[in-house]
């Protein structure tokens, strides 16, 4: 069975929020669901589900149907009808697959190009898929390539010099209409990675109260406590919408927990002072049935879009640069897939034991005088030759073996590589995941 890598996906550019919000994927497990599987037409899988994009990273046979399998998985897992889903949707194979993976952890496929979230977002998506035995040996090699992708990025080009997120294009939009922040009392609904942002962008540009609710108070204090703010349980939510001027909600909430029928009574307190909303979640927070109301205002993820080409501008000479990279890193990952064949790997075996004996061989030569017996020089080169090939020949015959077995001959193959370094290549610490399993 010849394996082939594929990436399955739908994104915002492919789908508006009321797709992703019906198809986001959360704790789904491929291998006790079934999608990954020893004997299966899928070996290997990682999931990446976020506000923006859901991704199918799969390894599986290529004689297979892969994408219609992963789309009738996802629908069945969703609930919903695939034919829903499939125009929506794209899939890559091999190296456009691997292509797609680097350029999105290098953020060069965000909704804001640079912003720093995916990253983080990929590395908890591969310790679920590693925790839960879905990630073997080419998920492991390709996410920790991308790590390492997304570093150089970084570290070589100046895309991601300025920070920038959906939160900080949440906190312009907010500038934008009431044009001094100063004044004006900030809600944070949720206290997730999201809303810490969007308290760091808030407070820099001049708001200085700032009410965080959460479902788990706890969370909403150690979040207050980090801006000063004021925490509140989610049952006092309707006195919390009373006191403040712009809403960043961004919960967890398969639900909407905000209505148009929640809102009346709120703005009757309220006098009917205006009330902004951003709704970055997905699924959406707060229903769009609220813009009916006089003096509410509710944007969602989508409507950020012009936020965010205003910063596009300037990362996009930077963005170049790192398409170059990422190119240079998808012909490398793609030799060393190619490598994982068993011929290559015993040809690459033999040529790095002949090259180190060779090099050795001068040495000794060099010890014989300036002018070495001809004969004692071939007598030398070829035991030379021969004890290189008796040396590898226990290594080969074993990979030979460990080949045969079904399954196993991908990471006896990979193993080997690294343990002789057949592709000179070191995977910077940061790659990799702790001794926990967890992201750095």
């Amino acid at each position: 069975m010849n394996q082939e890598i594929y990436l399955v996906g739908l994104n915002h550019k492919t789908a508006g929020v009321d797709i992703r919000e019906r198809f986001a994927l959360s704790d789904c497990d491929p291998v006790a669901t079934g999608l990954v599987g020893d004997t299966g037409a899928v070996s290997e899988a990682m999931i990446l589900s976020t506000c923006n994009r859901v991704e199918f990273l799969v390894v599986g046979d290529s004689d297979a149907d892969i994408r219609a399998r992963v789309l009738r998985f996802w629908a069945d897992h969703c609930g919903q009808p695939q034919g829903d889903l499939e125009n929506h949707t794209y899939c890559h194979t091999g190296d456009r697959a691997v292509d797609h993976l680097f350029t999105v952890a290098a953020s060069l496929d965000s909704m804001i190009l640079g912003e720093p979230q995916i990253l983080g977002q990929l590395k908890t998506a591969y310790r679920n898929a590693v925790e839960k035995g879905a990630a073997k040996v080419i998920v492991n090699r390709l996410l920790h390539k991308a790590f390492s992708v997304a570093k150089r990025v970084r570290t070589e080009t100046a895309i991601a010099s300025s920070a920038v997120s959906i939160s900080y294009a949440a906190v312009e939009l907010a500038r934008k209409i009431f044009s001094d922040l100063t004044n004006h009392r900030a809600l944070l609904i949720g206290a997730g990675e999201m809303a810490e942002l969007a308290a760091t962008h808030l407070l820099s540009a001049g708001v200085r109260d700032i009410t965080v609710v959460n479902r788990t108070l706890a969370r909403a204090e150690e979040l207050a406590r980090q801006f000063n703010g004021r925490p509140m349980p989610f049952e006092d939510l309707h006195q919390a919408l009373l006191e403040t001027d712009i809403v960043i909600s961004s919960t967890g909430s398969p639900t909407a927990i905000i209505r148009a029928k929640d809102m009346k009574e709120v703005l009757r307190q309220r006098r009917n002072r205006p009330i902004f909303f951003i709704d970055i979640a997905v699924p959406r927070d707060i229903d769009p049935d609220i813009n009916v109301l006089d003096n509410v205002y509710l944007y969602d993820i989508d409507d950020l879009k012009e936020v965010v080409e205003e910063n596009l501008a300037g990362r996009q000479q930077e963005a170049g640069k790192a398409r170059g990279i990422v190119a240079e890193e998808v012909g490398a990952f793609m030799r060393w897939r190619d490598g994982l064949a068993l011929q290559p790997t015993i040809v690459a075996l033999l040529d790095q034991g002949e090259r180190i004996a060779r090099k050795e061989l001068r040495k000794s030569i060099k010890q014989l005088g300036p002018d070495p017996d001809p004969q004692m020089v071939a007598v030398l080169e070829r035991l030379a030759k021969s004890l290189c090939h008796k040396i590898y020949h226990e290594p080969i015959s074993y990979l030979k073996r460990r080949s045969q077995e079904e399954g196993s001959a991908q990471r006896f193959i990979h193993n080997a590589r690294r343990m002789f370094n057949l592709d000179e290549e070191t995977v910077p610490e940061e790659a990799h995941l702790d001794r926990k399993g967890g992201g750095q």
